[in-house]
């Protein structure tokens, strides 16, 4: 039965504002699992997401996002603003009220479908994490990644979520057909202040794990340690254990980048930085005073301090997708491919476990069953 019971009526009480709004709301469900959590289930109205291109050999980057809000609760995250679209806020609600898109595979593969459709790549995770832990149960990434390796489209995935190792054979398989590209979030290599400031997350350990098992898959994993925390995490010794532990994994690229912190962030972060490190706020609000970014100088000096320690782990610098954030596709290496992609086509080759996980396939009919 879905969620032993705990649906809640759209018009309920517990039903928030913002969302009891939305047409498309089906249910707001609670579990002694999830305690504390209430997840939104709505039929989304699309799937795919266009965003600016910025320096990238294409004019635009795709996203999916088949959740809104993130239960890993990290403190930093730069999404947290969007809950103030649902009339939420980016501090607790964005932990604690998720919403589902129940149908996105179902969409997706509909919106791949179309002829007008160019097989740009496509990236998930650039919002919110596609393996958090309600994707254990939700399941919505299976019939995502077979839409888009049956429709010939190329994509990566960004995460923090060891949920990953559940669909490595699906991705091994996808990766015969078109490039997927993964990575890992791994920010903080110090286990208290790892569940001080990601409380929600798997351990550093756990994600390094799930990097070896990818790479044992035959995929390529990168290591996002974004971010570097000014003060707390940009220490010689703690960078230096970090890209140690990433070797061992069997990641090579790593991408890194100083703490951001937009409007709205800021706030949520000052005040766990209140809690957990007074002795460190004024110097934060030192650097983050005069905008959203660390100081260049800063940023100069993070990279002269990683250039030879990731020489030293004979690690390589990733690079990003500057429209998407996320690991930059091999599908964009060069601007020859990247004027290639509007004319793939869908592989007509064998799928065994794609097969089953298309929208509509044995497997992929009931994604709200608990």
């Amino acid at each position: 039965m879905r969620w032993s019971g705990q649906a809640m009526a759209t018009e309920s009480d517990s039903a928030l504002p913002g969302l009891a709004k939305l047409s498309n709301l089906v249910a707001s469900v609670t579990t002694p699992e999830f305690a504390g959590v209430t997840f939104h289930e709505i039929h989304a109205k699309s799937a795919l997401n266009r965003v600016p291109g910025g320096d990238s050999a294409l004019p635009f980057g795709w996203t999916v996002n088949p959740y809104r809000g993130c239960s890993h609760a990290c403190v930093y995250c730069f999404a947290r603003p969007t809950h103030e679209y649902l009339d939420l806020d980016g501090g607790d609600d964005f932990d604690r009220q998720i919403v589902v898109k129940i149908n996105v595979a179902e969409v997706l593969a509909r919106e791949l479908a179309r002829p007008s459709w160019q097989r740009h790549p496509v990236a998930l995770g650039t919002n919110t994490d596609p393996y958090q832990r309600a994707e254990g149960r939700y399941r919505l990434m299976p019939g995502i990644i077979a839409a888009l390796a049956d429709s010939g489209t190329p994509f990566s995935i960004l995460t923090k979520g060891t949920l990953l190792r559940r669909d490595l054979p699906l991705l091994a398989e996808a990766a015969e057909h078109v490039p997927v590209d993964i990575a890992m979030s791994v920010a903080v290599h110090d286990d208290e202040l790892q569940q001080s400031i990601e409380p929600g997350t798997p351990t550093t350990a756990a994600r390094l794990a799930t990097v070896r098992a990818a790479t044992d898959a035959g995929l390529r994993c990168s290591v996002f340690m974004m971010p570097v925390l000014p003060y707390l995490t940009d220490t010689r010794e703690h960078l230096a254990t970090a890209l140690e532990a990433v070797r061992d994994s069997g990641a090579t690229t790593v991408l890194y980048s100083a703490l951001h912190l937009k409007p709205g962030v800021k706030e949520w972060f000052f005040a766990w930085l209140e809690r957990e490190h007074p002795e460190l706020l004024s110097k934060y609000r030192e650097l983050y005073a005069h905008g959203t970014y660390a100081p260049t100088g800063y940023r100069r000096w993070l990279a002269g301090r990683m250039r030879p320690l990731l020489a030293q782990h004979g690690l390589q610098r990733g690079e990003a997708d500057p429209s998407t954030g996320t690991t930059r596709s091999r599908a964009l290496d060069d601007a020859e491919q990247s004027l290639r992609l509007m004319n793939l086509t869908p592989t007509s080759a064998p799928r065994s476990l794609l097969a089953e996980e298309l929208p509509g396939g044995a497997r992929s009919a009931h994604p709200r069953l608990f």
